[in-house]
């Protein structure tokens, strides 16, 4: 399943409209909030066709995911939207995080937990809140907002830089920071991030991470970040997607791709943006050994002014010119 699809849920009372464009997006916040709202007028409209009183409006179906059945379903059901209560505890399984990554359809996770089994992306973690009346009508319009920024206190001057990278990402900002005597930490995993801030003194610390599989531990990454403000985040989609950003690569042609990454990511096939752009940027340069991409080390051509440059300038926001 790929693409951005509208869903719009409304009765006499209330109406919920959002775009879905991954395979996985988290909807979170207090009760009340409308959330659980959501999932019953779901269910009704599921359950009782035209005589719910609730009009469901999608270019896909558009389906609750819940009880012990819920493997069978998933495994005779593609091309689908699942919404799924937090009440389901399958939710947390690894069966349940397995199926997710083979799985032809999107899901929408109702939880205010972390599921530390799924990548998902920190743009696609959204509460609701009320946006206010329709005119002349008593209708709520309800409405999704993202929670998280994928850029945290920035703009940043840093004294050091953290990186979710052991391999080739670590690699290149690395060595950006030995040419501006910025030292640079390989975190060894984004599950390791918050352990290594917790250490973090006074200086000012810039965390580079892939945005688009970051989601899980977003909770307590922000929350670090609101009591220290000299930890900062930046989290593009992925290192691969910085550098095919670019421009610079000879013969990389991708810049349709950039633009609508979910017209061409396939839900079945990556379970999140950062492999599938790292994938693109291997087989679009397999055929040049100067600019032959791997994940395990860099060649020099991606240290070449140009690139190095263009990322800098992508990352506006992130002062590489700081010096001790």
């Amino acid at each position: 399943m790929r693409g951005k699809h509208r869903v719009i849920v409304q009765n006499n009372r209330l109406h919920y409209e959002f775009e879905i464009k991954r395979n996985i997006t988290i909807i979170r916040g207090d009760s009340a909030t409308g959330k659980t709202t959501l999932i019953n007028m779901l269910r009704q409209a599921e359950n009782l066709g035209n005589s719910s009183g609730i009009e469901v409006s999608c270019d896909v179906p558009c389906r609750i995911l819940e009880g012990s059945n819920w493997k069978l379903i998933l495994e005779h059901t593609e091309n689908s939207i699942f919404f799924i209560d937090e009440e389901n505890v399958f939710v947390h399984t690894v069966e349940f995080a397995s199926c997710v990554k083979d799985s032809g359809n999107y899901f929408v996770l109702i939880t205010r937990e972390n599921l530390y089994g799924l990548p998902y992306s920190v743009e696609e973690i959204y509460g609701i809140h009320p946006a206010g009346k329709y005119q002349n009508t008593r209708k709520i319009y309800q409405q999704m907002y993202q929670i998280y920024s994928k850029f945290q206190n920035l703009p940043v001057h840093q004294d050091k830089i953290i990186v979710e990278d052991s391999n080739s990402g670590y690699e290149f900002f690395n060595t950006i920071g030995q040419e501006n005597n910025i030292l640079c930490e390989s975190a060894g995993g984004k599950s390791n991030i918050f352990s290594k801030l917790q250490s973090i003194g006074q200086e000012t610390v810039c965390v580079i991470a892939d945005g688009a599989a970051i989601g899980p531990e977003m909770n307590r990454l922000y929350e670090i970040t609101e009591r220290k403000s000299n930890i900062v985040l930046y989290f593009p989609e992925s290192f691969e997607w910085l550098l095919l950003s670019t421009k610079e690569i000879p013969e990389v042609k991708v810049e349709t791709i950039l633009q609508n990454p979910e017209e061409y990511i396939d839900s079945k096939e990556y379970v999140s943006w950062e492999r599938y752009f790292t994938d693109l940027l291997i087989e679009s340069t397999s055929k040049n050994f100067i600019w032959a991409y791997s994940k395990k080390r860099l060649t020099k051509a991606y240290f070449a002014p140009r690139i190095v440059n263009a990322v800098k300038t992508i990352m506006k926001l992130v002062d590489w010119e700081k010096s001790f």
